[in-house]
């Protein structure tokens, strides 16, 4: 059996692991407050709902490990701006394995015609993992690959210059497809780019800016969603 002192060291290491995660960047607060009319913006329970001029169509979004969910906010506007809603899940520690049925308490209050679920890495693979077990209408993956069956039609989208993400593992997540997935490669994109929080460990070089890479998936994810 552990002694206090272990237990205590344990809880302390943990504690320091959640605590340690990738703050969204200033400009987010900057983007927030110039955030145009089109856009509404509301805190809810389960994060926040990011409401626009759509009506049947909503996403529901992921964030990435240890990564700070406002994050995705710049993101996600522009497929707001595009006639999509999103909700965008705050998750326990920053981390989706602790969170990873929150879209069903989103789905349970609101009314849409077309639900579609999302992530990025992490949180991408505990979106498939949902998906795998609900109705949805399709799954996004940012730089993420499903561990378990997949029956939704899905895309896949990363970055030329991920350094974060196993090639190799996201070959092998072809198998858990149960239709042939889009795959859309974002030339000079990598991993942190799909949100604003600067760089990540590991990560390669970016050779466009973040705005261009969000730019290119927002527009493969619209295009994805108004098939």
């Amino acid at each position: 059996m552990l002694s206090l002192v272990g237990i205590m060291v344990i809880a302390l290491g943990c504690g320091i692991y959640v605590l340690n995660y990738y703050h969204a960047s200033e400009e987010v607060l900057t983007f927030l407050a110039d955030t145009e009319d089109n856009v509404g913006i509301i805190e809810i329970e389960e994060g926040l709902f990011m409401d626009g001029p759509g009506t049947e169509t909503a996403l529901i979004f992921y964030p990435g490990g240890k990564v700070e969910y406002t994050a995705y906010v710049p993101l996600l506007a522009r497929l707001v701006e595009g006639g999509i809603d999103c909700f965008l899940i705050k998750m326990p520690a920053n981390l989706a394995v602790f969170g990873a049925n929150k879209a069903s308490a989103v789905m349970a209050q609101y009314e849409y015609d077309h639900w579609y679920i999302g992530g990025h890495s992490l949180g991408g693979a505990m979106a498939a993992s949902f998906a795998g077990k609900n109705d949805m209408e399709g799954l996004i993956l940012l730089a993420a690959y499903p561990a378990k069956a997949v029956d939704e039609r899905s895309i896949e989208i990363w970055g030329s210059e991920d350094g974060v993400l196993n090639a190799d593992k996201l070959q092998a997540g072809d198998a858990f497809f149960a239709q042939e997935p889009e795959k859309v490669v974002i030339r000079g994109g990598n991993h942190a780019q799909f949100g604003n929080y600067g760089e990540q460990k590991g990560d390669g070089a970016a050779q466009i800016a973040r705005e261009r890479q969000q730019a290119e998936a927002a527009e493969a994810m619209l295009a994805f969603m108004n098939k």
